[in-house]
């Protein structure tokens, strides 16, 4: 052992040794290696899951607000069109909206949330931003029930934008929003496209103001009156915010 520790004579042994020592070290370290592995996926796992939790959440919170700010701008829109459109009209307007819809399907018509407390009365015309809705026939303190110019007991006077030709447009039966042109007889210019306005006479609803477009014209030889359909230029099923108008007062002469 003193030569050894002097001179180093059993180096090249220990060194042969501990080389053939080797796998027996690996092999008892291999139960806490074997730990410290699972330990890391198991772990690994777990924060992916959390994280995929995580991840799930924040990606439906954006979504949602992105839903949330989607559906502003286009209220914004639309309560920009209604500012525009009354504008055109003459008189005041009473701002208001649509919160319910007939159930009975024979009968079109809305219920919107102003009623006799805010001054709406009975006949009173109901406009949207794009085109005439209808006119008040039901007022409740805080609420009114509006006729659908799509029903058919309601009646629009009506004139071709094109060239002033008169006509009288009711609601068609069924579920489909259309109008039909009563007695246009087959010399009257109507053309499919025309756009629809209202006359003014009754003095219920503005003049000028748009009504529907002329979708087909039907001259059967044998019939007195041709058939004409049009579409609502109002998205009936789909507005909510709507305007009630305000006629200017009369001036009493003394």
């Amino acid at each position: 052992m003193v030569a050894d520790n002097r001179f180093g004579y059993l180096d090249s042994v220990r060194f042969i040794l501990s080389y053939t020592a080797t796998p027996v070290y690996w092999v008892a370290d291999m139960p806490a290696r074997t730990s410290e592995f699972f330990d890391d996926v198991f772990v690994s796992h777990s924060d992916l899951l959390a994280e995929n939790e995580r991840l799930t959440n924040e990606l439906l919170l954006a979504q949602r607000e992105l839903q949330v700010l989607a559906s502003l701008a286009s209220e914004n829109s639309r309560l920009r069109a209604l500012n525009e459109a009354a504008r055109i009209v003459e008189g005041e307007v009473l701002a208001a909206e649509i919160v319910n819809r007939s159930p009975d399907r024979a009968s079109k018509r809305v219920l919107i949330n102003r009623g006799a407390l805010q001054g709406v009365f009975v006949g009173q015309a109901m406009l949207a931003a794009d085109g005439l809705m209808g006119q008040v026939v039901e007022v409740m303190p805080r609420s009114s029930w509006v006729l659908l110019v799509s029903d058919p007991l309601h009646i629009t006077p009506v004139e071709v934008n094109r060239n002033g030709e008169r006509a009288l447009a009711r609601g068609v039966r069924g579920e489909t929003d259309e109008l039909e042109l009563e007695f246009v007889t087959q010399t009257q210019d109507v053309r499919p496209g025309d756009l629809l306005v209202s006359s003014g006479m009754g003095q219920i609803y503005p003049k000028n103001f748009p009504v529907a477009d002329v979708v087909s014209v039907d001259n059967d030889p044998g019939q007195d009156f041709a058939v004409i359909k049009a579409r609502p230029r109002a998205q009936i099923n789909s507005t909510r915010h709507v305007m009630l108008l305000i006629p200017p007062k009369q001036e009493v002469q003394p």
